[in-house]
């Protein structure tokens, strides 16, 4: 795959002759224009989904964003490009690993926050490589909780981990009905599971972001660095590429968009709580802006009981959205897999005046436009030829992108 960038985003140094680094790695420079004279929002893997969703708006904000990300996820060669034509003047690009401690101290030593996102976030990614999952969510996050203790510097942190930290809730009662399964608890069931439910790292994924999760915690309390934790439920929106490993609802349009049978693990009543990515990232900034009370706190975050839906209606949702029919195979539950999680975030919205504001309608609405908006990019620039393509009257650089990424490792 090839992607094409703005030759003024490209850095000039001798390992990438390459790949996206908007006013970085030339001589120092940290970008011009609007933002000029404010320290840059730091986010670790903010090529991805939500990193993406989360620098645009800090970006439209007129606000420098710093991404560091090492572009293993699919898709995010093509978000980075979108952004640094969208935003030039505002945004620095570093292509390095979570675990390079040189370029995460040069990324973050004039951060004002940081948004740590960077992580291997499937599961069955970790049963086949179980020691690269624990190096990327474990080993990569208290890399850089040492770097910020070791620097001496108070900047704010919030860090992304899962409800998987939760484990397979295989101890609560549940009912089945046509609304899901559902606890048998009057209360669990009105409001959700909150952050006193018991930790319980199931599988080498749940393992390795558990133990990140924790020590962001014990670093807040032991080396009071203002730092504080999301425990996410299912988070949705445009800029996702979804697969049957992670982002299952963006994996679930894509597929019926393209007319394609779509398989669930279990009876497809097992219920989730959706969140669209806009209301997750007024939380995550939020939660930044009120840092004095949310530090070394854990929350959990996602839509709550009243944007709770079972896979089976999710499907049909997106079948009335889309205005198709759906096609779908069962086959057996997954090892792990919750029949039911659903966030209690009455915690978030005391302490920061936040609640949820999108429906799963709606939203699954928004991310088939995106995905049809996508598509046609696409398309369009799989005709066109590399040679002549212009943007905004800037050159445009064609790399394949294994071989940059490849190149890059060892940047800084």
């Amino acid at each position: 795959m090839n992607l094409s960038i703005p030759s003024k985003c490209v850095a000039g140094s001798k390992e990438l002759a390459s790949l996206l680094a908007c006013y970085e790695g030339v001589g120092g420079r940290t970008g011009r224009g609007q933002g000029q004279g404010l320290a840059p929002i730091l986010i670790t893997g903010g090529a991805g989904f939500i990193g993406v969703n989360l620098a645009r708006h800090f970006l439209s904000q007129g606000q420098p964003v710093r991404i560091l990300d090492n572009l293993s996820r699919r898709g995010v060669q093509k978000n980075l490009a979108e952004l640094c034509m969208d935003y030039p003047d505002l945004l620095q690009i570093r292509i390095a690993d979570i675990r390079d401690t040189e370029a995460l101290r040069s990324s973050l030593l004039d951060a004002r926050a940081i948004f740590h996102l960077a992580a291997q976030v499937a599961v069955t990614s970790s049963l086949t490589n179980p020691l690269e999952d624990f190096s990327v969510n474990a080993y990569g996050t208290i890399n850089l909780l040492e770097t910020l203790r070791e620097a001496k510097i108070d900047i704010p942190l919030l860090f992304t981990s899962t409800n998987k930290v939760y484990g397979d809730l295989g101890h609560l009662e549940l009912a089945r009905s046509p609304e899901g399964y559902r606890p048998v608890e009057a209360r669990l069931r009105s409001r959700g599971l909150d952050e006193n439910c018991a930790l319980d790292f199931y599988s080498p994924y749940g393992c390795s972001k558990g133990s990140a999760d924790q020590y962001v915690l014990d670093y807040a309390r032991t080396y009071r660095l203002h730092a504080t934790v999301f425990r996410m439920s299912c988070i949705y929106g445009p800029y996702q590429y979804g697969s049957l490993d992670q982002g299952w609802v963006a994996h679930f349009v894509a597929e019926a968009m393209a007319g394609r049978t779509i398989t669930i693990f279990g009876d497809g009543n097992q219920l989730r709580d959706l969140l669209f990515v806009d209301d997750l990232v007024r939380a995550m900034v939020l939660a930044i802006d009120n840092i004095e009370v949310t530090s070394g706190r854990a929350f959990n975050v996602g839509g709550g009981p009243s944007r709770a839906l079972t896979l089976l209606k999710a499907i049909s949702l997106i079948e009335e959205v889309l205005g198709v029919k759906i096609d779908v195979r069962f086959e057996e539950w997954r090892q792990g897999d919750q029949r039911y999680y659903v966030s209690d975030t009455a915690l978030l919205e005391e302490l920061c005046a936040w609640t949820p504001t999108v429906l799963p309608r709606q939203g699954i609405a928004r991310l088939a436009e995106w995905l049809k908006s996508a598509k046609k990019v696409t398309q369009v620039n799989k005709r066109k030829s590399s040679s002549s393509l212009g943007v905004r009257g800037s050159r445009l650089v064609e790399l394949n992108t294994e071989q940059a990424r490849d190149q890059a490792v060892g940047w800084k």
